[in-house]
């Protein structure tokens, strides 16, 4: 087989493992397939010894360069190999990515796009291990001869798919941006979450407890001005009975369909200000889902041999083109509030020759728009290193820069990140708290001192309704097959992802070039840095404190130089002991 295998020019690989968590999988058997209807299934013993020998007779084969491997779900192969001290190398070529880019709006799981594509309903994995849960079997309990035929049809299924969305990435015009960014990501993502990040245990531990204080104190507040104390304030049924019927508070109640009151978020927030046990209860939520997700389940997350904690990046999920991240969710860390940039605090450097850099791209939506647009006004003042938004609010309300005070200067902030949204009159006059005429000619005013902007997004929303999908300036493509449709509101909501997709993209196809330029740069000069996490705009590095200096320029000169457009792109970083001061 490995004769054979050395003869190919391109194979398809597929794992079969004991885990889900790539970091400490172990190998049950591998499968390959290089023609379809075809493939050979290895068995790998559980004995660590006798594992390790087969696994290094494959070194070869997946370290030659001039081999293309496929695989669906790359990055999880990768690690898996890699435990066993072996780096795939060659072009890779990931049936999952490739789909992505073809159809971002579709589910990309092996067993739906062989249906979709092939017309081929696989084996599922419940048919051979039984259903998730505590009697759920594991690979390595099984025969060889009971996993072969899986394996092997996953080989030769992912096989076929490439085949098929190769030309499909021409034809979409999007195997440039698969070759240039999504492909040499895989391993760049796969680095990150195999370093993982410190965390501050002990800080956590007293953090919570300093919650559990609080939240014993606003139930208690709650409960005294609500005149009842026999209730579960967590339950939504009785709560809203308290709230609607006993205390009798002079609102419009919303019923849900089940007949109860509503009490979700959105219905108490609009209530804020009627009543100030609305503020106590929304508070005594945030606080309560702030401790439950993150400041008790981080700790439970750490891996116990590296003792660190390992976020997975999810290349396939947001149809904008933006990485997004589970187990945990690094991207939902509430940092609005006090209380909620504490949790940034407890990320910290792996030990005392460290420090945390976060590197953040400053406005990176707003700069593409002046970009996309061609806005001379918009070009101009970033150009110029002003303030945007005191830039702006000086246009809009018609005074000097050095006339702009707060208020003004945060209305034209709402107001520039709001039309990269799409945002009505109706919308912004609800954030600013202020009459929808009155935001409506704010809206006018914008647009008639940045008046390409308005036509690039009329432009924008034609263009998207001619071809169904709008691209952005790499050619990452988002389908909008709502464009056109008969229903005011979902087609309002499409010519909103119309305007947006375009921009957000963007901004996800640049922080990604910077990520791959970075790595190649830091691996190129044997840094002992490391890149760790990726969240939205910002990258945040472990760095060895020597080179300090060098990861700035390194960063910096990689992150402003991702790609070239019409106005500068500016990256503000910082170091610190903890992630919060590096931020």
């Amino acid at each position: 087989l490995i004769g054979k295998l050395m003869n190919e020019k391109s194979v398809c690989f597929d794992t079969e493992t004991t885990s889900l968590d790539s970091l400490n999988a172990k190998l049950v058997g591998i499968a390959f397939s290089f023609k379809a209807g075809e493939a050979f299934y290895v068995s790998i013993p559980k004995e660590k010894k006798e594992a390790n020998e087969i696994a290094q007779e494959f070194k070869g084969f997946f370290e030659n360069e001039g081999i293309e491997k496929i695989a669906h779900n790359m990055k999880y192969d990768l690690a898996v190999i890699l435990n066993y001290g072996i780096e795939i190398k060659g072009n890779l070529f990931d049936t999952m990515v490739a789909h992505y880019l073809i159809q971002p709006d579709m589910r990309h799981n092996m067993n739906l796009l062989a249906e979709t594509y092939l017309g081929y309903k696989p084996v599922s994995i419940e048919a051979l291990i039984g259903k998730k849960g505590k009697n759920q079997k594991n690979m390595a309990d099984l025969e060889p001869s009971q996993v072969s035929d899986y394996a092997c049809e996953d080989a030769d299924i992912t096989f076929q798919l490439k085949q098929l969305f190769e030309p499909k990435l021409s034809e979409t015009d999007t195997d440039k941006l698969y070759k240039e960014i999504e492909a040499p990501l895989i391993t760049v993502l796969e680095k990150m979450e195999r370093e993982g990040i410190n965390l501050d245990v002990p800080a956590l531990a007293e953090f919570s407890i300093e919650l559990g204080v609080d939240l014993v104190k606003l139930e208690t507040t709650i409960k005294e001005m609500a005149g009842a104390d026999d209730f579960n304030l967590d339950s939504p049924k009785q709560l809203g009975e308290v709230l609607f019927e006993k205390m009798d508070i002079d609102v419009k109640a919303k019923k849900t369909k089940t007949g109860q009151y509503s009490t979700s978020e959105e219905t108490l927030s609009k209530m804020v200000g009627k009543h100030d046990i609305f503020e106590l209860i929304l508070e005594y939520r945030s606080l309560k889902k702030l401790k439950s997700t993150y400041v008790d389940a981080l700790p439970l997350l750490i891996d116990e041999n590296t003792k660190r904690i390992h976020t997975s990046y999810m290349q396939t999920v947001a149809a904008t083109g933006r990485l997004s991240s589970v187990n945990p969710n690094l991207q939902n860390i509430p940092i609005r509030t006090e209380k909620g940039r504490m949790i940034r605090k407890a990320f910290i450097p792996r030990d005392e020759n460290y420090t945390l850099l976060a590197a953040d791209y400053s406005q990176i939506e707003l700069r593409i728009i002046a970009a996309l647009s061609k806005d001379e006004g918009m070009i101009e003042a970033f150009n110029s290193g002003h303030d945007i938004h005191t830039a702006t609010a000086a246009k809009v309300f018609d005074v000097t820069m050095e006339e702009v005070d707060r208020e003004m200067r945060s209305k034209a902030k709402m107001v520039n990140f709001g039309i990269i949204y799409g945002i009505s009159a109706f919308g912004l006059g609800q954030r600013l708290s202020i009459p929808r005429k009155e935001a409506k000619e704010i809206i006018e005013s914008y647009f008639a001192k940045y008046p390409k902007i308005k036509s690039y997004m009329d432009e924008v929303v034609v263009t998207a309704k001619e071809k169904g999908y709008v691209e952005t300036l790499l050619g990452r493509r988002r389908n909008l097959k709502d464009i056109n449709s008969a229903n005011a509101i979902v087609r309002s909501h499409a010519e909103r992802n119309a305007i947006n997709a375009p921009i957000q993209g963007t901004a996800a196809d640049i922080v990604k070039i910077a990520m791959i330029n970075v790595q190649n740069e830091m691996e190129a000069n044997g840094l002992k840095s490391r890149m760790l996490l990726q969240v939205h705009d910002e990258l945040v590095f472990d760095v060895e404190k020597s080179e300090v200096e060098v990861m700035k320029e390194l960063v910096k000169k990689n992150m402003e130089g991702a790609v070239k457009i019409a106005v500068p792109l500016d990256v503000e970083m910082n170091t610190g002991h903890n992630w919060l001061q590096a931020h």
